[in-house]
Parts: C-alpha cells; structure tokens; sequence
C-alpha cells in the first residue's frame, strides 16, 4: 500500500469519527478490494472498507453501445459495478429498506474508494456448517432470502442517502461475456482448442438460453449469493437473519440466476438433497411459476453461470497466479453434469462431449 493511499485513509477515518480505533487488517478475496476491522474502546467494531478506483475498468453506463461497452473493457461489458463504493452504498440501502440484512454504511466517500461499515460479524454460512451446524435452517433462510427479494419492486436506479446506482439489466452481451471466459481461458488451462466450427455451434446453443435470460431479467440479482457471502443473524426474524454481503455488481436478472449461485456454490458442496429441498421451498412460496419450466431456465442458466465460474478460475489460475482456485473446479464439473441431465440442454452436453474431452474436466 502506497503512503499516500494510507494517509488518504487515516485522513477519511479522522475526518468521519473513527480516528481513535484500533485496524485490523482482514483478509482478502478475488477482488481489487481489501478490508479492515475497526475497533473502539467498549467493544464496538465496524468494517472498514478499501476499493482504490483506480484499480478497475470503468463500470457500465446506462445506455452503452455494444462497442462503447467493448472500449470500456471487461466491466462494462459483464456489467460489474468495477468495485464502485456508490453502488455499494445505494445496493445496501436498497436491501435494508426491503427488511434485510446488509451492512448500514456508516460513512462513505465514493470518488474516494472508501466506507466505514456495520459489522455484521464472522459467522459466514461456510464456517459455521463447516464447524457442524446443521445447514437446513440456513439454507431455508437463505432462500427466504432471495424471496423477499424477488417479491420487491425492483426500480431501475437505486437511491440511497445521496447515492444513485443503475441496476442494469444483465444482457445479452452480458451473458454472452460469461460464457465466453470459459472458451478464452479453458485452452491456456487445458489441454483443449475450439475451431470455428466449435465456436458457431457454441453461439448458436446459447443464443437462445441468453434471450431467455435477458427477457426475464426482472428481479434485484445479488449476483454472488453463496455461503462465503452470508453471514447467520440468529437474533434477527425471518430473511432478515441472512447477513448479505458482495452484492455491489447487482443487476437486473432472471430469479433462477442467484439460486445457481447459491446451490452451485464453488467452495462448498451443496448435496442433491440439499439443492432440491432448497428448489422445493422456492417453488412451494411462488405457486404462480410454472415448476417445470421454471427448472429448465434453472438448469439452462445454472450452466451458463457454473461454465463462468470455470473460465473465471481458469483465468485467475493461468493470468493471476492464485492455484488454490484449481481446487473447486472438479466440483463444478460435478454440477455442471447434473444440469446437462435435464434433456433440453442435450445440445450443450453433446457440445462439451464432442470437444471437451473428459480427461480435461478436471
């Protein structure tokens, strides 16, 4: 950390009352962020949050061309919020107002990359259930959850406090760049290649699983909704026990996208018992779907996002120099399996079988 990134920290924490606490510093993830826990006499702690804007590419304008979006790079065309502290603030504040738990922000300088947080504490789903406590009413409170979300009106710019974010819609093009790091990256982590033919049939199977998407595109997306992104709230009623973070790259997507992340979760394995309670309980508290075909956009879009996630770890395995991501890949191949068991993605199956040869699933 440059001296004149810290000095421009202490200055905001002074600045906003928090000049007398104890840093922590906590560990990071995949992203360009980084955290500290603040800690003031009495007990009290908050978390400190660090997104330099420097770091990433530009976010998404409402109303980017296509090659606007490609001249922005990667961000904008994925439409990630590029670590933005504003769509922090405004996603937070649009969650709290529906009755849920995401961390109130405290103070916050967006051009300055910085936001002082509530602490929501350390029990993520992940260790808890990794410590052995029983997953059921957790996962049960998860998919409340995503519930109350997709029961909400969703608004096309969230406003919060004096923050103003658009929850864009995630797109065709959008789409079209999640699946699309998995045939960039799988051949500098594989042993594998795509020829053109490969790469037409490739569009054509998509094609339609992305205009399903994008039509349907009409609930608040967290986006990376996963046990190491929840944290249990026994105290708090209802959905609001789930504690939400990570949920700054919000769109507008199709509801079966945030149960994907959340039942093929890459770090933990969630059983086929667990995935299909979990599906059971939606389904049951939104009588209106059409079960069967809500299950085919499931599946259809479950594979989409696993077959992202293996282009993403793929990429910061080979790019970014993180091994450890190559660890979870196997258990993606696994879920991604039990998506093309559903006869409408036969296409896709007979795609992968045709040139991605199983000895390279790994």
């Amino acid at each position: 950390m440059s001296s004149e990134r810290e000095a421009a920290k202490a200055a905001f924490l002074e600045a906003h009352g928090f000049g007398d606490v104890r840093r922590q510093p906590l560990g990071g993830d995949a992203s360009t962020r980084s955290y500290e826990r603040l800690h003031r006499e009495g007990g009290h702690s908050f978390i400190f949050m660090d997104q330099p804007p420097s770091l990433e590419t530009a976010p998404c304008p409402p109303g980017a061309t296509p090659e606007q979006r490609a001249a922005l790079g990667y961000n904008a065309l994925a439409r990630l919020a590029a670590g933005r502290v504003d769509a922090f603030v405004a996603c937070a504040g649009w969650l709290n107002a529906q009755g849920l738990s995401a961390p109130k922000v405290l103070a916050a300088d967006a051009r300055a990359g910085l936001a002082v947080l509530e602490d929501l504490g350390d029990d993520l789903y992940a260790r808890l259930i990794e410590a052995g406590t029983d997953e059921a009413p957790l996962y049960d409170a998860a998919i409340d959850g995503l519930l109350a979300i997709h029961a909400a009106q969703t608004p096309k710019a969230l406003i919060y406090d004096g923050s103003t974010w658009p929850l864009l819609t995630y797109d065709d093009l959008a789409l079209k760049t999640a699946h699309d790091i998995f045939i960039e990256w799988q051949p500098k982590f594989r042993d594998v290649a795509f020829d053109n033919v490969a790469l037409s049939e490739w569009e054509a199977i998509w094609a339609p699983i992305r205009a399903k998407g994008e039509a349907e595109a009409t609930v608040f997306c967290h986006r990376d909704y996963h046990a190491e992104n929840l944290i249990w709230l026994p105290e708090r009623q209802g959905a609001a026990r789930v504690g939400m973070l990570d949920f700054q790259d919000a769109v507008l997507a199709h509801p079966a996208w945030d149960l994907s992340m959340l039942l093929h979760d890459a770090r933990r394995t969630v059983s086929p018992e667990r995935e299909a309670a979990c599906l059971d309980r939606y389904l049951a508290a939104r009588p209106e779907l059409d079960r069967t075909a809500f299950l085919a956009d499931y599946h259809a879009l479950g594979a989409l996002n696993i077959i992202r996630i293996l282009g993403i770890f793929a990429r910061l395995v080979t790019r970014d120099g993180k091994p450890r991501y190559a660890d979870f890949i196997p258990r993606l191949w696994v879920y991604l399996d039990v998506c093309f068991a559903d006869p409408a993605l036969a296409d896709l199956k007979a795609w992968f079988d045709a040139h991605v040869p199983v000895e390279t699933r790994r």
